[in-house]
């Protein structure tokens, strides 16, 4: 066979080699398309001292719209019988079973807001008041948590904070439980996982693909443990049961959010990968849900305290070297939260204010938002 001359080797090379680079960019663009539409966008979320109802929603929301945020927590608020405000946020853990007319006013008010920007927003659902014991009668709690879910679900938003701090009574601690001294650690344990399974049930009955976001997760338990406790000894000890039971129940279409409230102070960044770790590997030790179930359905974010410690440490609008992070600090935290996370954040305040009846921020300035909006890009 005749050999090639030199020329036409040379150009058959350039020309597969140039084959090749079209069908590596190809492929490369395919790729990473398909990593954009299968990742989800990272959201951040506002939840703190200025958490609006949904009348304030529905007046302020063009206001709202303007700040950082792809969302916010927000509560639902009734009239008592003798035309007093009540609270269902503050109350629905409680022995009163509310109805849907008295809720539908929120509905309401949640359908006639124009959301464009905040779309990710969250029904806050408290264990308060408290003073029920795991084996009493659940069915007031169980009612009002199915009508959380249609809330959220007809007035379109994304889903339930579920903020389990125990801010009225010990309700996960073994050792305030009325019968810890007839009913041992594994009975109170199954019973908690039990009314996890309703109060996921509930939530879903209404809500199919609702996404249910904590302040906490295992994380909680599992650090107040260390190396030398059990469940039974720390005070969030029956937290881990409860979510064993809403993994159990959980449908494929649910997502649940550790919020990772822990990260609050989290000025050391490289505190953030841990803190991933902590709730992808390290809980799994105190989980007895499944273990595949659980990653499937629980996204691992974070929450970061703009504000923090401001008790001690003051919360100055002029001098922001004597807050707990200036600027730069909070930047640097929260452009680290966000980057770690599975897909949601959220910045909790107290002094400062994103929104007012006024329609302007209070005691937040201007190089604060900066450092939201720069860590944002």
């Amino acid at each position: 066979m005749a050999r090639k001359n030199e020329g036409e080797e040379k150009m058959n090379e350039i020309m597969l080699f140039g084959c090749l680079t079209a069908l590596f960019a190809c492929l490369f663009s395919i790729k990473s398309y398909a990593d954009d539409v299968s990742s989800p966008q990272k959201r951040l979320i506002e939840f703190g001292w200025d958490e609006p109802d949904t009348g304030f929603m529905r007046e302020h929301i063009a206001e709202m719209e303007k700040t950082p945020f792809d969302g916010c927590v927000f509560h639902v608020n009734y009239k008592r019988g003798d035309g007093s405000n009540g609270s269902f946020t503050w109350e629905c853990w409680g022995n009163k079973a509310f109805t849907e007319e008295e809720l539908e006013p929120a509905i309401i008010d949640l359908k006639n807001t124009d959301f464009h920007k905040f779309t990710h927003n969250f029904l806050r659902f408290n264990v308060t008041p408290g003073g029920i014991d795991w084996f009493d009668d659940f069915a007031h709690i169980i009612e009002n948590a199915r009508l959380a879910s249609k809330i959220a679900k007809e007035g379109g938003v994304r889903g339930i904070l579920f903020d389990i701090e125990q801010y009225n009574s010990q309700l996960f601690e073994y050792s305030s439980q009325r019968d810890n001294k007839t009913k041992s650690w594994d009975e109170y344990a199954l019973q908690v996982r039990k009314r996890g399974q309703e109060i996921m049930q509930a939530f879903q009955s209404e809500y199919p693909d609702i996404t249910i976001f904590l302040t906490f997760g295992y994380c909680l338990p599992y650090v107040q443990m260390g190396n030398e406790r059990k469940l039974a000894e720390v005070n969030y000890g029956l937290l881990a049961p409860l979510l064993d039971g809403m993994v159990d129940s959980a449908l494929p279409t649910v997502k649940i959010v550790d919020g990772f409230e822990l990260a609050y102070s989290y000025k050391d960044i490289s505190k953030f990968a841990l803190g991933y770790k902590m709730m992808a590997k390290d809980v799994l030790k105190i989980i007895n849900a499944d273990h595949n179930k659980y990653r499937e359905i629980f996204s691992f974010g974070f929450g970061v305290w703009m504000d923090c410690d401001w008790r001690e440490k003051g919360w100055d609008i002029l001098d922001f070297n004597k807050n707990f992070y200036n600027p730069d600090e909070f930047n640097a935290t929260l452009r680290t939260a966000l980057k770690t996370s599975d897909e949601y954040v959220w910045i909790y305040t107290e002094s400062p204010k994103w929104w007012t009846a006024s329609g302007r921020p209070d005691k937040l300035p201007s190089e604060y938002i900066e450092a939201v909006v720069n860590a944002r890009k």
